[in-house]
């Protein structure tokens, strides 16, 4: 009955869930009438002890009755046997947090008040909970307890309490006077609240600042807030258009503002992947430039090398521009930067396919932003940092950031990133051969929105569909899939995306004989670059074209591409390079310089578990005449777990309590311990002391061991 009426309150009243940090959650009617019929039969000693300790928390009880302001046992008495309450040597503990609720929201508004204004005077050491306390009190606006809540949320941005700073200065905008301050205080509320995620607070608070002011810098920043909260409720033509405005707007006198602005907007335009998009924020980029300081004397004009601009600018042309940024890159890398240029640095450097400097600078990224009032901001991130790990062969941890991003979008309602969540995993679902799952989670990502507006899901979604049928086997179907990451005439659905499926596409098109569309398709989809790749591009390229070319031609690509080692950083589309390869030799009767080569891309396929591919990578050994015996190593036993528990098991090794563990990924500590039990026996150990080894051992990669003695793959 809670859950359900509880729901009612939250559907009627989004905004309760978020006050519930600083006053019990209201209850309907029915809830309100189950609850407190035992109250109402106390004496009244009794209803103004417990309507003191519903007022209070625990905490703020203790430290009340430092000063005088303590309950008296006696007077608790009546509620103790009625089982309302606990008490003993701990303190005072509510039998249920409802009761708590109902206590309080049954009391008259003027005994709640005097009861927080006599707390308040005993915590005159404990600021910001006196703030809170005399803010619950106060009726109407007073500047005296804005201004000391306003102190309360400096001090909760300090400590990276995101979700507490926004809500203490929404409620300091409430109590202010003056439509100044108000307007201050509700702006300063709406740039808090974007690091919490929530798109439908920060879009209310920036209405509410908008109306009530008319200051430039003000309206400015609420409208670029504005903007954010469009682009992450899903609507992307709105948002892209109200940030470039902004940031064109503010260029002269808030360039600080403009860039921000404008690196929001190089996020819809790389999420769009449209031309169109990446045009308008590029000439938005140069009138940005134009109003830059010159520079001194005597020196070149540079790009600029901060993190803002290094993500606009790999958003709009990753492949293009990349010489020129992956010096500045290693630049900003090796400096000391805020969480924010963190989060675009290390996304640049996976967009820039430097793939493990991205998983170095997102990982330190995610150690910075824990706090769960934090976490909304950080989903972006984590879906690129999920990809990064499908690149370089962490596929497991893949899914686990897959599964923590998807969490935090259905917490913050972030379409976008659940969506993106969904792509993670059916990417690895595809390579893996599950590709049911794959299917699924990809067509929950297509509905998600219009793929005109998001190009990049509709891109990521269609490769892990084509690249499950290839695993199926199904050729023509997997072609039809690929194919539709380029238009008629070459253009890509994405600016990047796209292009990484180029190698797929081709074997799917010499499978399904549709060799020369195939290679219609690809050259017209190569030549807008004009050579310009980056490595890891550079090896599917000459893998696509490998595939697609005259036999005799054939091994110069292969032996050029496999001749770099930069492609060893991309383990899955370098064992998929040797096994194309390798089958070009054996077909070609060069069966003793296929073997080692396939043995290499076995390996690699044994330890992602991509089925599909280590089948056909062992059908090429058998037909070289090599017997092939069962995969080598022990059992992956964490192959067995859900990725949640995958996720927990990781945690807990690293020395995580249950309820830090909960914390983290929005479960209750006994749902943590629950899976916890779940995993032992499928892991082989006892307990959690167990789990450091586990996770070491398959960390190992195990790679296929050819005999010396015999043609024996064991």
């Amino acid at each position: 009955m809670a859950l359900i009426e509880l729901a009612k309150v939250i559907a009627a009243d989004p905004a309760a869930s978020r006050r519930w940090a600083a006053e019990p959650l209201p209850l309907t009617d029915r809830l309100m009438a189950v609850l407190t019929a035992r109250f109402t039969a106390l004496p009244g000693q009794a209803q103004a002890a417990l309507l003191l300790a519903a007022v209070a928390d625990g905490p703020d009880l203790s430290a009340a009755a430092s000063h005088g302001v303590g309950l008296d046992a006696r007077a608790l008495a009546p509620a103790e046997k009625l089982g309302l309450v606990k008490v003993d040597r701990t303190g005072l503990q509510f039998s249920h947090p409802l009761v708590r609720s109902a206590i309080y929201h049954s009391a008259p508004f003027a005994q709640r008040a005097a009861s927080h204004r006599r707390l308040a005077g005993a915590l005159h050491d404990q600021p910001d909970r006196r703030a809170w306390h005399l803010a619950a009190a106060a009726l109407q606006p007073d500047e005296h307890v804005a201004a000391l809540l306003e102190a309360t949320a400096t001090q909760a941005q300090h400590r990276g309490g995101a979700a507490a700073a926004a809500l203490a200065m929404e409620r300091a905008a409430e109590l202010s006077p003056g439509r100044a301050d108000q307007a201050r205080r509700l702006v300063a509320a709406a740039s808090a609240a974007i690091s919490t995620g929530q798109a439908d607070w920060v879009q209310d608070l920036a209405t509410r600042a908008l109306a009530v002011t008319a200051d430039p810098a003000l309206r400015l920043t609420a409208r670029r807030d504005a903007g954010w909260a469009l682009a992450y409720s899903g609507r992307r033509s709105a948002a892209l258009s109200a940030l470039l405005s902004v940031a064109e707007e503010a260029s002269r006198d808030l360039p600080a503002l403009a860039w921000d602005a404008l690196a929001d907007a190089a996020t819809v335009a790389y999420y769009s992947g449209a031309p169109a998009s990446r045009q308008a924020v590029n000439r938005t980029l140069e009138l940005l430039e134009k109003k830059r300081p010159p520079p001194s004397p005597g020196r070149p004009p540079r790009v600029d090398v901060g993190a803002r601009g290094l993500w606009i600018r790999a958003c709009t042309d990753p492949f293009g521009g990349r010489n020129q940024l992956v010096p500045y890159l290693s630049r900003i890398a090796s400096s000391a930067l805020e969480e924010p240029a963190l989060w675009r640095a290390g996304s640049a450097a996976w967009l820039l396919d430097e793939s493990d400097l991205a998983i170095h600078m997102l990982q330190d990224a995610m150690h910075r932003l824990r706090a769960p009032g934090m976490r909304g901001t950080s989903a972006p991130g984590l879906t690129a940092l999920g990809w990064a790990y499908i690149d370089t062969g962490r596929w497991d941890e893949a899914l686990e950031v897959a599964a923590e991003a998807a969490g935090i979008a259905e917490a913050n309602h972030m379409n976008t990133v659940a969506a993106s969540a969904d792509v993670i995993a059916a990417a690895v679902l595809a390579m893996r051969g599950d590709s049911g799952a794959a299917r699924r989670h990809a067509g929950r990502a297509l509905a998600t929105g219009d793929p005109a507006e998001n190009g990049l899901i509709a891109a990521w979604a269609r490769r892990a569909r084509g690249v499950a049928a290839l695993a199926d086997g199904s050729y023509l179907l997997a072609f039809t899939q690929l194919r539709e990451l380029f238009s008629e005439d070459g253009t890509p659905l994405h600016n990047y995306a796209s292009y990484l499926g180029v190698a797929d596409l081709a074997a799917a098109a010499v499978r399904a004989d549709r060799r020369m569309e195939g290679s219609d398709v690809i050259e017209h989809a190569l030549s807008p670059l004009g050579g310009m790749a980056s490595p890891r591009l550079e090896q599917l390229i000459a893998r696509a074209r490998g595939i697609l070319a005259d036999p005799a031609k054939a091994e110069a690509y292969f032996g050029k591409a496999l001749a770099d080692p930069a492609g060893d950083q991309w383990p899955f589309e370098r064992a998929q390079l040797r096994l194309d390869h390798a089958e070009w030799l054996r077909r070609r009767r060069r069966i003793n310089d296929a073997k080692p080569v396939l043995t290499q891309a076995l390996g690699t396929f044994r330890r992602l578990r991509a089925r599909p591919w280590a089948q056909r990578t062992e059908a090429e050994l058998r037909a070289c005449g090599v017997t092939i015996a069962g995969p080598p190593g022990e059992h992956d036993a964490l192959g067995e777990l859900t990725p949640q528990q995958r996720q927990i098991v990781r945690l807990a090794s690293d020395g995580l309590t249950n309820r830090q563990i909960g914390d983290r990924l929005f479960l209750s500590p006994r749902t943590v311990s629950s899976h916890l039990y779940r995993s032992y026996p499928k892991l082989g150990v006892a307990g959690r002391h167990q789990l450091r080894d586990v996770i070491a051992r398959a960390s190992t990669p195990t790679p296929a061991h050819q005999s010396a003695g015999s043609d024996t793959l064991l």
